[in-house]
């Protein structure tokens, strides 16, 4: 089941040009919102105390401000160069989309009719008798059973959200929000079909 998970989450990123740049852009984003503000936090001082420690950072907050309206200054002075921007980012979504494609590889035997239907199983089983469960525990559920190695979170949620499965950006457990899946949208979005009892269903559950 859980290589079926990091398969079917996977598959998504195979459907078509969109898809890839879709996947590819997000991907991007998160890694560049993530890089940046890890720059900027890097530069408290861990010696000093009150507004002096935070100065590295709002110094570098400012350099960041005085760069995107650089970069604005430019574009209205010059037009074409978003052209040449668009085209940068997009050729950068599709190259990191072709990497998500192959970040795992597709287990012999193993079926791709419902991708979707395979993950929700799987949140299923991690998620238990919990109304909601974080994306980083989905990875790590993963990632102990030797799939999505090299994944991040961010990895994680775009292929889920790209199969129609609802992540949500702040997800409170443990008193800790952060994103994660809720068993009440599997429920709504992909409900349970009701079927006969029969000794061998039972056995399965």
């Amino acid at each position: 089941m859980n290589r079926r998970l990091a398969l079917a989450v996977d598959v998504a990123a195979r459907h078509g040009i969109a898809q890839r740049l879709a996947v590819g852009s997000r991907t991007l984003y998160d890694r560049l919102t993530a890089a940046l503000t890890a720059w900027v936090a890097a530069a408290r001082r861990d010696d000093l105390t009150g507004w002096r420690a935070a100065l590295g950072p709002v110094l570098r907050m400012v350099l960041l401000g005085g760069l995107a309206y650089g970069a604005y200054r430019a574009a209205r002075a010059a037009p074409w160069l978003l052209w040449l921007a668009a085209g940068a980012w997009a050729l950068a979504a599709w190259r990191t989309g072709a990497l998500e494609e192959t970040a795992v590889e597709e287990p012999e035997g193993t079926s791709e009719e419902d991708p979707a239907g395979a993950a929700v199983a799987l949140l299923r089983e991690v998620l238990g008798d919990r109304p909601a469960v974080h994306l980083s525990t989905v990875l790590a559920h993963l990632q102990e059973h030797g799939q999505g190695e090299g994944w991040k979170v961010a990895d994680l949620r775009a292929r889920l959200e790209a199969l129609g499965i609802p992540v949500h950006p702040k997800v409170k457990i443990g008193g800790v929000p952060t994103r994660g899946v809720r068993a009440a949208d599997l429920d709504a979005h992909f409900p349970i079909e009701e079927t006969s009892p029969s000794p061998v269903q039972v056995d399965a559950a």
